[in-house]
């Protein structure tokens, strides 16, 4: 041993190991042909009693800041000793151990390879540098080593196992066969070793010498499920599923509920084209529930891609209903239900699953901002204040939150509380384009509202400096800047420029007539409003109020009456519309 009692001296000052003895050769450092064998030298030298006494003491000292986790200083202890007694083997595996934690795989194997040296039969030492080798995939090394721990720990089959494992990644597999076949001979026949030469047979691409492995094993030992399951993959594998269904039922009767056996199925179903049968076994598999509810979420969104083609929506409906009856108290089953819902466009249903999946845990940010979604596209502008404020209790600096729930405010035509979460919103973001274009288009729409005309004008500027595209921005500031009369010619372009980028907005083509007519170019108003109103699924009062208002000017003053009162009926022109009927004429 490297620590020794004060009485006893080292034999020898220098030990030396030569490494072309057994299999040390080929741990020394890698040499072209020519070069002559190195050996590995580790010079020791006689302790005085004062210098034994300091080696035990650092040594301790560096077993203890290791214990507490301190590993800089106990490397600095441990090298103080290899410093003061250069044959301390126990010293040089710390070290070694220590780079290893710290992946510094060169120190390590330098270290470890002179702790060996000095003490060849600790299985440690060996087993330590076994692990550096696999960690930097020097399978050459690594061989020689398990040779080694063969010898030194014998009775232990795993060293026979690694060294096997070795030799197949170098594809060396007559060699890895030869080392099972030395271990069938030395511990006999077992599970993991039939698996071990499966493994080998599909790795050399004969899928039926692994399916004869594991028949003898199923001969063998008929109600082993883990047998017939790895037998029906190998069949499925290589293009036999009728064999892999016929295995299959076997295990089925061996038991009907295990969920492997029904996923199996499943995927031997499909490789048959029996899909009506292979979504009943999934079906099997998600009433269980062992079965991992993140691998359900996983298989129920994989039919998403498949949208919007009806079956593959029904099917996914019906596994994500199986999800929330199974896994009641789970937020993601309600979670993917309420995503299945969205895909179906049954929005109701889906903000329902959604404020489950948010009862059950309401730390999902996705989900509220998804619900946010619904509930604003719904129409349904009090919900949406009300679960704004809500996520926003939760998650105070999320910008789309502010962002969804001012819309919802201006909705309702809370201007001034929509400007300030607005103006919450812009603090908080900063790097998404999209979302800024859209708090500025915002800002500029309630500033507008407010009657607060330069900071709207400046909050449109601002979005369009952001994204000078963004059709949605370039209707409103044009089509407010239309209603003040200001700045026309610029309106006229910014309402062009945005039916280009959105041909057939009926929105769109209005705000361009109205601009049309503010510049009396009424004709050319005409044709737009009419647009506008064909585009419409269901014409707005003040797109017909609009329409009124052109007739008016192009002298069809019974036409212009007619559209006036139909805006009337419709509900939501300007504040004007009753003056013009009562007046029959156009109040400006």
């Amino acid at each position: 041993m490297a620590i020794q009692d004060t009485n006893i001296m080292f034999k020898t000052s220098v030990l030396t190991i030569f490494f072309g003895l057994c299999c040390l050769t080929c741990l020394a450092q890698k040499k072209s042909k020519s070069e002559k064998t190195q050996l590995v030298v580790v010079a020791g030298k006689v302790l005085s009693t004062s210098d034994s006494l300091l080696v035990k003491q650092l040594y301790f000292d560096g077993l203890h800041e290791k214990l507490i986790q301190n590993t800089k200083l106990a490397e600095d202890y441990f090298k103080r000793v290899v410093e003061i007694d250069p044959a301390n083997d126990a010293s040089m595996y710390e070290l070694a151990a220590l780079y290893h934690s710290k992946n510094q795989e060169q120190d390590a194997e330098y270290h470890v390879r002179n702790a060996v040296t000095v003490n060849p039969d600790n299985k440690w030492y060996w087993l330590l540098l076994a692990d550096i080798y696999k960690k930097t995939n020097n399978m050459p090394q690594l061989v020689l080593v398990l040779d080694e721990l063969t010898v030194i720990d014998p009775g232990n089959e795993n060293h026979y196992f690694d060294k096997a494992n070795a030799l197949v990644f170098q594809d060396k597999i007559s060699e890895a066969n030869a080392v099972y076949n030395e271990i069938e001979k030395l511990y006999g026949s077992s599970e993991e070793l039939s698996e071990a030469r499966q493994r080998v047979f599909i790795r050399q691409g004969k899928p039926e010498k692994a399916a004869a492995e594991l028949e003898k094993q199923v001969t063998s030992n008929p109600e082993d499920l883990k047998s017939l399951l790895n037998l029906a993959d190998i069949y499925n594998r290589s293009g036999s599923p009728e064999k892999a269904l016929e295995t299959l039922k076997k295990a089925l009767i061996i038991d009907s509920g295990d969920v492997l056996v029904r996923l199996s199925l499943a995927d031997t179903y499909r490789a048959l084209k029996r899909y009506d049968e292979a979504f009943e076994e999934l079906k099997h598999a998600f009433a269980n529930s062992s079965f991992s509810i993140d691998e359900k979420v996983r298989i129920t969104l994989s039919f998403f891609p498949q949208f919007p083609d009806p079956k593959a929506m029904s099917q996914a409906h019906e596994l994500a209903a199986i999800l929330i009856k199974v896994h009641s108290d789970d937020p993601k089953s309600y979670a993917v239900y309420g995503d299945v819902l969205f895909q179906e466009h049954k929005f109701d249903e889906a903000a329902g699953a959604y404020r489950q999946a948010l009862k059950l845990n309401d730390q999902v940010y996705q989900i509220w901002e998804q619900l946010l979604r619904i509930e604003l596209s719904s129409n349904k502008f009090n919900e949406a204040i009300t679960d704004g404020e809500a996520a926003l209790s939760i998650f105070p600096n999320q910008a789309a939150l502010y962002l969804l729930t001012s819309m919802a405010y201006a909705q309702t035509q809370k201007h001034e509380r929509a400007v300030a979460y607005l103006k919450n919103a812009a603090s908080l973001e900063s790097e998404n384009n999209e979302v800024l274009t859209q708090i500025y288009s915002g800002l500029g729409d309630s500033y507008n509202a407010l009657k607060r005309f330069p900071e709207s004008d400046q909050a449109y500027e601002k979005a369009l400096e952001i994204s000078p595209d963004n059709s949605y921005t370039l209707n409103n500031y044009a089509y407010y800047l239309s209603l003040r009369g200001e700045n026309l010619d610029k309106a006229e372009k910014m309402s062009k420029r945005s039916l280009q980028l959105d041909p057939d907005n009926p929105s769109s083509e209005d705000t361009y007539a109205w601009i049309l007519f503010k510049l009396k170019k009424y004709r050319e108003a005409q044709i737009w409003i009419e647009r506008a109103i064909s585009h419409s699924q269901n014409s707005s009062a003040v797109q017909v109020e609009h329409y009124g208002d052109i007739l008016f000017h192009l002298g069809q003053k019974e036409k212009a009456v007619e559209q006036w009162r139909k805006a009337r009926t419709l509900g939501g022109g300007t504040n004007k519309l009753e003056s013009k009927i009562n007046a029959k004429k156009f109040i400006e």
